[in-house]
């Protein structure tokens, strides 16, 4: 199976056990995080380019799972997170990964965040080494090992 094949099948599967457990993921910190995750899978490789970004709000807002919540609402929340990381990428990293783990005490919600990190990277095909560090990195930051997710 070529690797694109692979990633869309892993992205697809993330995406079927995040629907799953949609109406148990309700929470303001799973939204925020998830927000922050969004960000942080957008910005991996230090910068964040209008159409990537304006992608990455689609996404966010066709996505059954975060169908939970407003639309605009989610979109504020990830425009303000990838504000945080372009002004100042390592700076805005420590914020954003503050509140990533406000969720860590939430095994099923925080695993979720994981997902649609992949879920966001793994979008176009091409879920690269800096997305795949960035999620790896919140996995360890919410004591999950990566390896329950093939990173």
């Amino acid at each position: 199976m070529a690797l694109w094949d692979r990633i869309k099948d892993s992205a697809q599967n993330m995406q079927s056990q995040l629907v799953a457990k949609k109406n148990d993921l309700k929470s303001g910190a799973f939204r925020d995080a998830s927000m922050a995750m969004c960000a942080l899978v957008a910005a991996a490789d230090g910068s964040v380019d209008p159409v990537e970004r304006q992608r990455v709000a689609a996404l966010i807002g066709t996505n059954e799972v975060l169908q939970n919540f407003p639309a605009d609402d989610l979109r504020q929340r990830f425009n303000r997170y990838v504000d945080q990381l372009t002004t100042d990428f390592e700076f805005g990293r420590i914020g954003v990964m503050q509140e990533i783990a406000k969720v860590k005490k939430k095994p099923a919600e925080a695993r979720a965040v994981i997902q649609i990190g992949i879920v966001i990277g793994g979008a176009d095909g091409d879920f690269d080494a800096d997305e795949r560090k960035v999620v790896r990195d919140v996995c360890f930051a919410l004591d999950i090992p990566p390896t329950e997710f093939d990173l």
